[in-house]
C-alpha cells in the first residue's frame, strides 16, 4: 500500500484521538465515542480515496458513527477496505484509565481483503513471531503455554498472558494460573492486548480467550504488519448471530481462522494513543496545543514507524 496514505490515515487516528482526549476522565463513554467518530469521518473525507467501512460503529440504521457499508475518502484515488475502532477502551477513556485507543486497519481493494467479521464474539489466540506456527487454538491452553514458552526460550512460570476480564473466562484464567503462567488481566481493549502480545517489549507473551469478532480483525492486520501468528473461531451467542455471520462469512462458520483469512494481500495498521498505555502514549495537551504518538505499520515492508507529533491549536485544532 501506497507509503503517503499511511501518512494520511495516521492524521485520521490522531484527529479522533484528539477530539476524544477531551472527554478522558470524565464518565460520558457515549460523548466520548462520538466525538472520536465525529473526527475521524471529517478527517477520512478530506483523502483522496475510495473507501469503504467494512468493520465500522454498526449498521447504518443502528448507528450515527461510521457504519459498515459507508463510504468515505473524496471518491478519487484507489479502492481501499478500511475496518476502524475510532475509540478501541471507551470505558478507559472515560474513567482515565490506561490504553485507550484510536485505530484503523485498510487493505487495498484487490490485492485482499479485511473479513467483514460480524459483530459477534471470537476466540483468540495470538502469539509473537517466535512462536508461528506451532501453537494449537484448539489444543488446551495447558499445551500452548509449554509450545509457546519452549519457542520463546523461557519458562511457562515466566510468561505472561493478556486476558479480558470477564466472567467467560473464568475457567480459562484457572487453568492459565494451575499451569504456572501469570495473567495480565485488562478490563477492555483487546486490540491493544493482540498487538501487545507481538512485541517483546510490552513483556506480554501471548493473547488468549474471547474478545470482539471485529477486533479480532483489526488485530490481525497488525499481526500482519509486525509479525507473530494469530488463530481465531466465532463464537455465537444466540441463533441470531449465526444466521446474521451466514450472510457475511464465507464457508464454515465453525473453522479456525488463521491471520491471513482475517486480514491478506496488503495491508496496513495505524493506531493514536488517547490515553497513556502500554503500546503509546497518550494525548497530551500543552499551552498552544497537543502532542499525540501513532504507530504505522505496513505489511508490504514490515516496517514499523513511530511518530511523534506536535499540534498547535492557534486557530483552533488542525488535523
Amino acid at each position: 500500500m501506497d507509503r503517503n496514505l499511511g501518512l494520511e490515515f495516521v492524521r485520521v487516528t490522531e484527529a479522533a484521538a484528539l477530539n476524544s482526549a477531551k472527554w478522558v476522565g470524565k464518565g460520558d463513554r457515549h460523548g466520548a465515542d462520538q466525538a472520536a467518530c465525529d473526527a475521524m469521518r471529517r478527517t477520512l473525507a478530506d483523502i483522496d480515496i475510495s473507501g469503504l467501512i467494512v468493520i465500522g460503529e454498526g449498521e447504518r440504521d443502528e448507528a450515527p458513527m461510521l457504519f459498515i457499508g459507508e463510504k468515505v475518502g473524496s471518491g478519487n484515488g484507489p479502492k481501499v477496505e478500511i475496518a476502524v475502532d475510532p475509540l478501541e477502551g471507551t470505558n478507559l477513556c472515560a474513567n482515565g484509565l490506561p490504553n485507550a485507543i484510536s485505530v484503523l486497519a485498510a487493505a487495498l481493494e484487490g490485492q485482499g481483503t479485511l473479513m467483514h467479521a460480524p459483530d459477534c464474539y471470537m476466540d483468540k489466540l495470538v502469539v509473537p513471531d517466535e512462536a508461528r506456527g506451532a501453537i494449537d487454538i484448539d489444543a488446551p491452553p495447558t499445551v500452548n503455554l509449554r509450545v509457546i514458552a519452549k519457542c520463546l526460550g523461557k519458562r511457562v512460570e515466566e510468561l505472561t498472558i493478556g486476558m479480558l476480564d470477564r466472567p467467560r473466562h473464568e475457567k480459562l484464567i484457572a487453568e492459565v494460573r494451575r499451569a504456572g503462567a501469570r495473567i495480565r488481566l485488562v478490563t477492555d481493549g483487546d486490540v491493544t492486548l493482540g498487538v501487545a502480545a507481538i512485541d517483546a517489549a510490552t513483556g506480554i507473551d501471548a493473547l488468549f480467550g474471547i474478545g470482539g469478532a471485529p477486533e479480532g480483525v483489526i488485530t490481525a492486520a497488525a499481526v500482519r504488519c509486525f509479525g507473530g501468528d494469530m488463530q481465531a473461531r466465532l463464537v455465537f451467542r444466540n441463533d441470531e448471530e449465526r444466521a446474521r455471520a451466514e450472510k457475511m462469512v464465507d464457508g464454515d462458520l465453525d473453522r479456525v481462522f488463521h491471520t491471513r483469512d482475517l486480514a491478506g494481500g496488503n495491508v496496513m495498521f495505524i493506531a493514536t494513543g488517547i490515553t497513556l498505555g502500554d503500546m503509546l502514549k497518550g494525548v497530551r495537551f500543552t499551552s498552544d496545543g497537543a502532542l499525540t504518538e501513532s504507530v504505522v505499520m505496513r505489511s508490504a515492508s514490515g516496517t514499523v514507524r513511530r511518530i511523534e507529533t506536535r499540534h498547535r491549536f492557534q486557530d483552533g485544532p488542525k488535523y
